[in-house]
């Protein structure tokens, strides 16, 4: 079986961080970062080249094999950010519905701005996305 290739490095987030380009979006990651760090009380890592996740579970895959996982995360992408959450567990869909201008999957959501969004609805995903794992 294929070994994952997104895993936790000992790159430096907050060097990542300062080296975004865009001024807004590296302001609005590190004022999500700061939102992950307090939902999970974990320090960020890095996790492959340009994601930054915070704490760690173990994820199970249906053959059977488990692999170490980030319990929340977020992307710097071209024009974006990619929240990576946690999708399973009830009330979810009415916070993503509320959340503002997004896109995306169930636990992949893409936003341009976190001024696209509602900042009171986007902590309570992030906080019960974290708390839903355990």
């Amino acid at each position: 079986m294929a070994e994952l290739k997104t895993r936790p490095t000992r790159a430096s987030v907050s060097g990542f961080l300062q080296s975004i380009k865009d001024e807004r979006i590296r302001a609005e990651c590190k004022t999500i970062a700061a939102i992950m760090k307090q939902a999970t009380k974990s320090a960020p890592k890095m996790w492959g080249s340009g994601i930054v996740g915070f704490g760690t579970r173990t994820i199970k895959y249906a053959g059977g094999r488990e692999a170490e996982w980030m319990r929340i995360a977020f992307a710097p992408r071209k024009g974006k950010i990619t929240l990576y959450v946690n999708s399973g567990f009830n009330g979810y869909g009415e916070l993503r519905a509320k959340l503002g201008k997004a896109s995306g999957g169930k636990a992949c959501i893409h936003i341009k701005s976190l001024s696209d969004v509602d900042m009171p609805t986007f902590r309570k995903l992030v906080s019960d996305s974290v708390r839903n794992l355990d």
